[in-house]
């Protein structure tokens, strides 16, 4: 049996944070044996290997957190983040020399970092489509000769330079692109413009439908909630009728605002800050929240202790609720199936951004990182995403913005602008 033909590949994701994981996720149906592998844990790992990726795993972690720490800890992060630093795209000019980085991430392929993942792969299954969530395997698959097609999925609305070959013109990578932004970023490092595919970002298909009939149906109750003095559907009365048909009579659920940490657990401290300014409006039946920690038990047991400082303990399992699972894809699950029943995403600008064509208005709290800054800017623009304002006062201009239409015209602005049939578009691109 041909498993290309058959729309399998293999689909290699690394554990940097929950963004290339998260990336794969959806695209798990297409994992040859059901297998998403990670590239950086997975069985029978060189010793050697896994050091290597350990030391950068621990440092992004380490640097990620440390940007909490005000002055000294700000500087070290923005240090780091120089070296992979998006350039301003303006003006437009060929950026297609290497930089310092790519040359050390070679030097470890020369010394055999990778080859043991690829050599495994060829002798599996060599004829299948290479995918993969993050550019260091895609890097390996090339360099060590994978012999099928090789795919990278760009995780971001933008792209640095690090995520492509320190040769783009001669390299046979193919990029699947979320943003027409990233497919002319890529043009400029000097990918072929044969090897740049507009694919848009794989979400979630239980979140959306074959034909939509999920989101609608989310968004038919979302928008109740996001327009309590119903101002805006007055004013696109016409428009909502369009996409979205009659609305439903009432709210299934309260409103519901959904808290995501990232995977190193950076920010953390700021669900504190935001229970902390909207406990009145918890306390009083106004609002819910779903904080989401993610598969680490420090963050789960963080926000326990400051839900129970703020004496709020007695909300949860009602106006206050916790995601929280040490397995991975477990996790996505849970989280997906939250999505469905909030109405606002507070988060970094991280992948999550592209979650705003799910018809979720996000509120955008401060970015870690270049990448997160260009995150942030799409989300402006698009319309989808309004800049968080002080969390001790989020009583106040929560209420404010959702009065006055703001975070409704925000979720239709994502659902409109946004795509939203990635993984589709993707499985069409790997099945060429």
């Amino acid at each position: 049996m041909n498993e290309k033909a058959n729309g399998k590949a293999w689909i290699v994701s690394a554990d940097m944070g929950y963004g290339h994981q998260r990336t794969a996720y959806p695209l798990k149906h297409l994992a040859f044996k059901d297998r998403v592998i990670t590239a950086n844990n997975y069985p029978g790992i060189p010793e050697p290997d896994k050091k290597i990726w350990e030391g950068q795993y621990n440092f992004y972690n380490f640097i990620s957190k440390f940007h909490e720490v005000p002055l000294i800890g700000r500087l070290a992060f923005k240090i780091f983040d120089a070296f992979q630093k998006i350039a301003p795209f303006y003006p437009r000019r060929s950026r297609s020399k290497s930089n310092t980085v790519l040359k050390s991430i070679y030097s470890l392929f020369k010394k055999g970092w990778g080859r043991d993942l690829i050599e495994k792969l060829k002798k599996e299954n060599p004829n299948l489509p290479f995918v993969a969530t993050f550019f260091i395997p895609a890097f390996m698959a090339e360099f060590f000769k994978y012999p099928g097609d090789i795919f990278c999925i760009v995780t971001d609305t933008d792209a640095a330079r690090t995520w492509v070959p320190l040769n783009p013109s001669a390299s046979r990578i193919k990029y699947l692109a979320p943003t027409d932004r990233v497919a002319e970023r890529l043009a400029l490092y000097g990918v072929k413009k044969e090897n740049i595919i507009s694919t848009g970002f794989p979400l979630p298909m239980e979140n959306i439908g074959q034909n939509y009939e999920v989101i609608k149906e989310d968004l038919r109750t979302r928008i109740l909630n996001l327009d309590p003095a119903g101002d805006y559907r007055q004013r696109y009365g016409t428009l909502i009728k369009k996409h979205l048909g009659n609305l439903a009579e009432k709210p299934n659920h309260p409103l519901t605002i959904l808290f995501a940490v990232g995977g190193a657990g950076a920010q953390k401290k700021l669900a504190a800050s935001i229970l902390k300014g909207l406990k009145q409006s918890i306390e009083a039946d106004k609002l819910k929240i779903i904080l989401s920690a993610g598969t680490r038990k420090e963050v789960n047991v963080f926000f326990i202790k400051s839900i129970d400082k703020l004496k709020l303990s007695r909300h949860l399992g009602g106006n206050l609720e916790i995601i929280f699972t040490p397995h991975l894809f477990e996790f996505f699950r849970q989280f997906n199936q939250a999505l469905r029943r909030t109405d606002i995403l507070w988060t970094k600008p991280s992948e999550l951004s592209f979650y705003a064509a799910l018809g979720l208005p996000i509120i955008i709290a401060p970015a870690i990182g270049s990448q997160e800054d260009f995150n942030k800017e799409w989300l402006v623009k698009l319309g989808a995403g309004l800049p968080q304002k002080n969390p001790a006062y989020a009583n106040q201009w929560l209420f404010d913005l959702l009065n006055e239409g703001w975070f409704a015209q925000a979720s239709l602005d994502g659902f409109l602008e946004a795509e939203k049939f990635g993984v589709n578009n993707i499985a069409r691109a790997i099945s060429k």
